[in-house]
């Protein structure tokens, strides 16, 4: 049976007209067109670090006079004009929130999506959300107003329907940030308190080391943007660690609890978040060895080559013990200052791999890697080896990390540095 929206002429969507078509059934509210009808489903939202529910995402449910389920999308797309989806588009808050009181949880989030159609015609249709608070007497600091990614002609409208949230004490998040029309620019103007990554990106972080590698970064990103990230859509243990190893803030999915249409157990809703803690910390810390053991080694060679510079020896000379190491790639010299000193050294794997694409780059003699922060580092911590963290090499173009210290020669302090391949 399909799904059809009866609606009325008025001109304003206001909190009583939407009342209408809304009716108390026990202990849920319920939104009826013909035969057919709505209900409220609730997902909840982890923190990490607290290993508790904070929030619940508000999700419909449709069914029809048979008793058949009707998917969002049909509910949606049953009726495209405007009326219908700012009238559907409301009705579905005004059900979200006359429900969520029946979860009894009186202190977390209530997350409430907002369709672009409505945010584009916010006053053509008369005054709503305000009232609707009101109505419920909701406190504003409770909701989450979830902005879908979705193109948005106009930028400064979508900033003004923002701010007006703001101002009424609402969060703001960006929803499905990753998929399709996402982009760092909104996330610059609006300055959403949350960003929801959507549910492909940890899909795909799951099946490619490389998007997997990114997802950190990503995050520290965002935080630095100053919004606390939430990952949507995960299903599996080894989705939730890739979430927990990229630092996100709040987790949704599947695995951690379904949406659930029975008000009454959702605040009961807990997840054995120690267990997943334990296999987290042993994974990590398991890596943290292997990783350590073969840093250790590296070390032990790069002191010989120091030690071998000390004496007076070239740089092919000393850095010989490297030639023949597998994860090496190359060395090199600097002043304290940033400049490349002679010609870089490559090792047997180093000579291997090169790119002939990346030719231009390759000679880097009196380079400047003083903007480096293996070079910095080494400059503050004097005869102690740094290492970074993996990234890109602009002479190779393949991802490597950087060992780095600062000595003193016959002629002045030098900053050895040694490429390693990133393997992780």
């Amino acid at each position: 049976m399909a799904f059809s929206l009866r609606l009325v002429e008025e001109t304003s969507f206001d909190v009583q007209t939407i009342k209408q078509y809304a009716s108390h059934n026990y202990d849920e509210v319920v939104g009826f067109y013909k035969t057919n009808f709505l209900r409220s489903a609730f997902q909840p939202i982890y923190s990490i670090a607290h290993k508790r529910v904070v929030g619940y995402e508000a999700l419909i449910r449709g069914q029809n006079s048979k008793g058949n389920r009707i998917s969002p999308y049909d509910i949606f797309s049953a009726d495209k004009s405007e009326r219908a989806v700012v009238f559907l588009d409301r009705l579905c808050r005004y059900l979200h929130l006359g429900n969520f009181k029946f979860v009894g949880d009186d202190i977390n989030w209530l997350y409430l999506n907002i369709s672009p159609t409505s945010i584009c015609n916010r006053h053509k249709y008369g005054l709503y959300f305000e009232d609707l608070l009101e109505e419920y007497n909701f406190d504003p600091s409770r909701v989450v107003i979830e902005i879908v990614e979705h193109p948005i002609n106009d930028e400064q409208l979508l900033m003004d329907v923002s701010d007006y949230f703001k101002s009424l004490g609402c969060l703001i998040a960006i929803d499905d940030f990753g998929a399709g029309y996402s982009n760092f620019e909104r996330v610059w103007k609006l300055s959403p308190h949350i960003v929801k990554l959507d549910r492909s990106m940890i899909e795909q972080a799951s099946r490619d080391k490389k998007v997997k590698d990114l997802f950190p970064g990503m995050v520290s990103l965002l935080h630095q943007a100053g919004s606390l990230v939430l990952i949507e859509g995960i299903e599996t243990e080894e989705q939730a660690i890739i979430a927990m190893d990229s630092d996100v803030d709040f987790v949704q999915g599947f695995y951690f609890a379904k949406p659930m249409e029975n008000l009454k157990i959702i605040k009961d809703c807990q997840f054995p978040f120690d267990t997943l803690f334990d296999t987290y910390k042993e994974m990590t810390m398991e890596r943290e060895k292997q990783g350590q053991n073969s840093i250790t080694f590296q070390k032990n060679l790069i002191m010989q080559v120091i030690d071998r510079l000390k004496n007076g020896e070239s740089l092919e000379e000393a850095s010989s013990p490297l030639k023949e190491e597998e994860s090496v790639i190359r060395s090199y010299l600097l002043l304290p200052d940033g400049r490349q000193v002679g010609s870089t050294q490559l090792s047997d794997r180093g000579m291997d791999n090169v790119d002939a694409r990346f030719k231009p780059l390759e000679d880097a003699k009196s380079a400047d890697w003083f903007r480096r922060h293996y070079l910095r580092r080494a400059i503050m911590h004097p005869e102690q080896i740094q290492v970074t963290r993996p990234y890109l090499s602009i002479t190779g173009g393949h991802m490597c990390l950087t060992m780095s210290i600062l000595f003193n020669s016959s002629d002045g302090e030098k900053v050895f540095c040694c490429d390693l391949i990133n393997e992780q």
